[in-house]
């Protein structure tokens, strides 16, 4: 038992890091850069919130656990902004010998269930793991439409951008959160042309 609870504490202490992992987004009051523990906590509080718009096959408690878990990685791999320019296939490699790494110091039963989870949400095919991806999309244009613009400015996003690397996921995992942003990201990106 000892053992047990000393793999966990240690796997706990290690995930204390994630607090110091900034990411490229902005706070919505555009006061500083979000870490990757707010993200973490805040699209569980989305997708809690949200649950109603998740298709009849979504286990929001599964989609919980897979939101909380699923930027630990971040800790050895850092954040990869999703309209930055990133080597996807170094940056997946990178992510995956994280996870390797941080839930195999987890008893092994609990790491490799923890593992399954992030694995799951990684591919986003499961009705469970499609919910999450959407939700992971959502926070950050919402906070980028409340804060003028965020991070789109910086790394010269689209609308087209947008559609492709954040309507897709949403879309397929709750068409009805998509189809009442879209017209508020083209109606900022609208103002935005006219200067």
């Amino acid at each position: 038992m000892s053992d047990r609870l000393s793999a966990q504490i240690a796997f706990l202490k290690e995930a204390d890091q994630l607090k110091s992992v900034l990411r490229a987004s902005r706070l919505l009051d555009d006061s500083r850069r979000e870490n990757s523990a707010e993200h973490s906590w805040h699209i569980m509080l989305y997708a809690l919130v949200l649950a109603d718009q998740a298709g009849p096959d979504v286990s929001i408690d599964r989609v919980l656990r897979m939101l909380l878990i699923h930027d630990l990685v971040e800790i050895d791999a850092g954040d990869a902004p999703i309209h930055g320019e990133v080597d996807h296939a170094a940056m997946a490699a990178k992510e995956a010998a994280a996870a390797e790494r941080l839930f195999g110091l987890l008893p092994a039963d609990q790491g490799a269930a923890f593992r399954a989870l992030w694995d799951e949400f990684e591919a986003a095919e499961t009705p469970d793991a499609v919910f999450a991806k959407c939700i992971d999309r959502l926070q950050t244009p919402i906070a980028n439409l409340a804060n003028g613009g965020g991070t789109w400015t910086q790394f010269g996003v689209s609308m087209p951008d947008l559609d492709l690397r954040v309507g897709r996921p949403i879309g397929r995992g709750a068409p009805g959160i998509w189809a009442w942003l879209r017209p508020q990201l083209t109606a900022f990106f609208e103002r935005a042309a006219k200067g």
